[in-house]
């Protein structure tokens, strides 16, 4: 498991996505493996839309990650100050070249299943369950 606080900003943002690289890899998913580039764009997606969307001054984010060997999935949350959820966006009609707009769009199709549950006494944790499979001598570390 790896629970990991980090500055609500794009540095915070990539730090977050290059320790759950690190995760994956001591889990036995080296950065090439399918399963580790899918938990590393889901992270990358939750943490810019909490530094972009849930920053609160004052607060950074959480990032916590399980694996789950016997369902075969890593749970990826992400945890905000901010009370507010974004829902997944319809890629913007009059901007289909578009760059941004579309991360949530991004986790529903990688993920197996997300969703988001509020924190007391402040703030939102979004979370996505991804698939992965079991590599032997993987575990709980």
């Amino acid at each position: 498991m790896l629970t990991t606080q980090f500055a609500s900003s794009p540095r915070g943002a990539r730090e977050a996505r290059r320790h759950a690289v690190r995760r994956m890899e001591e889990w036995g998913y080296p950065p090439t493996t399918d399963a580790s580039c899918t938990v590393a764009l889901v992270v990358g997606e939750l943490t810019a839309n909490a530094v972009r969307h849930g920053r609160v001054p004052g607060h950074g984010f959480g990032l916590w990650l399980d694996l789950d060997t016997v369902a075969g999935l890593i749970r990826v949350e992400v945890a905000d100050a901010a009370t507010t959820r974004r829902l997944p966006a319809a890629p913007p009609s009059s901007h289909p070249e578009g760059e941004s707009g579309r991360g949530l769009l991004l986790v529903d199709v990688l993920a197996t299943r997300w969703g988001w549950t509020p924190r007391h006494p402040v703030g939102k944790t979004v979370w996505a369950e991804v698939p992965v499979r079991t590599v032997t001598g993987a575990g709980h570390r």
